[in-house]
Parts: C-alpha cells; sequence; structure tokens
C-alpha cells in the first residue's frame, strides 16, 4: 500500500535525468535535497532510464554536482536490459559506453553487423542512416529487438532533445517489429529495484509516464518533480502523484518538515 509521507529511515529511489541533473549541469537544491535525507537516517537508490554512461560515469557526474554515491546505489536501464539476454549470445547495440559495459558483464558479445540474437538500443549520438540500415535489416532478419527504454525525449540545460525512445521508434519502425523494453516502467526494471530496495518509501521523477508508472509496479508513492520534462500544471491526472514540488530540494524539505 502506497503511503505518503514516506516514513524515515527506508529508501527513495531518485531518477536522475530532470531530477538530479539536466545533461550533467545540477539542478539546483538536489545534492542539498540528498544530503538531507541521508541526514534524516533515509537511504538513496538513483535509478536511470539513460542508459549511454556507465556506472564509473554516473558516479564521477554524481560527485561533480556535490552527491557521493556507491556503484551499489546506481540502477541503470542497460543493467535491466542485460538481464534480458542470455549470456553467451549476440548483440548488435545501437549503444554507448553503459549499455555496451553492461552487456559486457552478462557475458554477450557485442557484433557489428547480424546475424545474431538480439539488436539492443539505448540513448547514442551515433545513431545515422546506416546503423539503422543494419539494425532494421538484422531485425528482419530474425533477431530480437530490445530497447533500453521509450522515453521520446531527454532534459537539457536548453530544452528537450531526442531520447532513446525516439531511436527506438525509428528501429521498430523500419524493422517492423515491436521492441522488448527494459527500463522504467517495465518489468526487468522493476525487478532490479525491488531486488536493490526491498524496503523502498517513494519514486522520485520528473516524468509520470516513466516514474509515475514504475512507482505504481513498486507500489509506492510517486512523487512528481517540474525540474525536467513535465512543467507544473501540465500534468497527466493518471499515474496520480502523491506530491509534487518545484524539484527535489523542495520535495525533502516539505517530507522532513512533516514527518
Amino acid at each position: 500500500m502506497a503511503v505518503w509521507p514516506p516514513s524515515p529511515g527506508r529508501t527513495w529511489i531518485i531518477d536522475l535525468d530532470g531530477v538530479i541533473w539536466l545533461a550533467g549541469q545540477a539542478i539546483p537544491g538536489s545534492s542539498e535535497g540528498v544530503e538531507a535525507l541521508r541526514t534524516s537516517g533515509s537511504k538513496v537508490l538513483f535509478a536511470t532510464n539513460n542508459a549511454a554512461p556507465t556506472v564509473d560515469e554516473l558516479v564521477a557526474r554524481l560527485d561533480n554536482v556535490g552527491i557521493t554515491a556507491a556503484q551499489e546505489e546506481i540502477v541503470t536501464s542497460a543493467m535491466a536490459l542485460a538481464t534480458m539476454l542470455e549470456p553467451g549470445s549476440t548483440a548488435l547495440a545501437v549503444a554507448d559506453g553503459g549499455l555496451l559495459e553492461a552487456l559486457a558483464m552478462r557475458g554477450v558479445t557485442v557484433v557489428d553487423d547480424g546475424p545474431c540474437d538480439a539488436v539492443v538500443v539505448g540513448w547514442t549520438h551515433r545513431f545515422d542512416f546506416e546503423l539503422l540500415a543494419r539494425a532494421s535489416r538484422t531485425v528482419r532478419g530474425g533477431a530480437r529487438l530490445v530497447g533500453s527504454n521509450e522515453d521520446p525525449t531527454h532534459p537539457t540545460p536548453h530544452g528537450l532533445e531526442p531520447g532513446a525512445g525516439s531511436i527506438l521508434a525509428a528501429v521498430a519502425t523500419a524493422s517492423g517489429v515491436d521492441p522488448e523494453v527494459a527500463g522504467k516502467p517495465h518489468a526487468p526494471m522493476a525487478a532490479l529495484l525491488k531486488a536493490r530496495a526491498p524496503d523502498a518509501a517513494v519514486m522520485v521523477g520528473d516524468r509520470p509516464a516513466t516514474d509515475g508508472r514504475m512507482a505504481e509496479a513498486l507500489g509506492v508513492p510517486y512523487a512528481l518533480v517540474y525540474s525536467g520534462v513535465t512543467a507544473e500544471g501540465s500534468a497527466p491526472s493518471q499515474p496520480a502523484h502523491a506530491a509534487s514540488a518545484a524539484d527535489l530540494g523542495a520535495l525533502v524539505r516539505a517530507v522532513l518538515a512533516s514527518t
């Protein structure tokens, strides 16, 4: 049963893009919010649909915005996607380092062209027509199409840019195959989060379609922040959010003041 406000001492699952930072640029109040949670005795687990950075890169980015985090405090859609493939299988990767790292740790061999067992798609700046052609040809040849996430956009300080979901949609359209999806709010990501944070108290995010639905899947309240893709006053009625705030810092202050 989703309870608000969350009980002290439990784990807050917190999105990164649009909550902690915008393209690596700190959102004011985010580091103070995390520090206040930890000081109050709560734990944090960062959960991102961005499959591009490696775990070490995410740890370094968090450090750059004033947040110390262990590798065990980070869960990514790349990790979730890797669990969907069998060790020893092969994959063509439309992806950057984070997904490549997760595949290697799973024992999946990345190939440059088909035939192979799967085509995996994450967020990458190296997407072009030739890669789209190879990926779609490989899927039409019988490979599974597996995406890190369906987020159509990615928040930056300069506005929204295309997200991994846009790239995945291009490959799906060109191949004529509906993709399997790993990240929030889908089951592979839910399984990782439940295993890492069985005491989860809340899911904090800026995108109702992913973070809100993920909260529903985990059976925890959803707290919406307006520092990313969702503007204040534009949130859909479903999924419902238990609380909202301008940013993570304001959300944490309000919760700690009420408990």
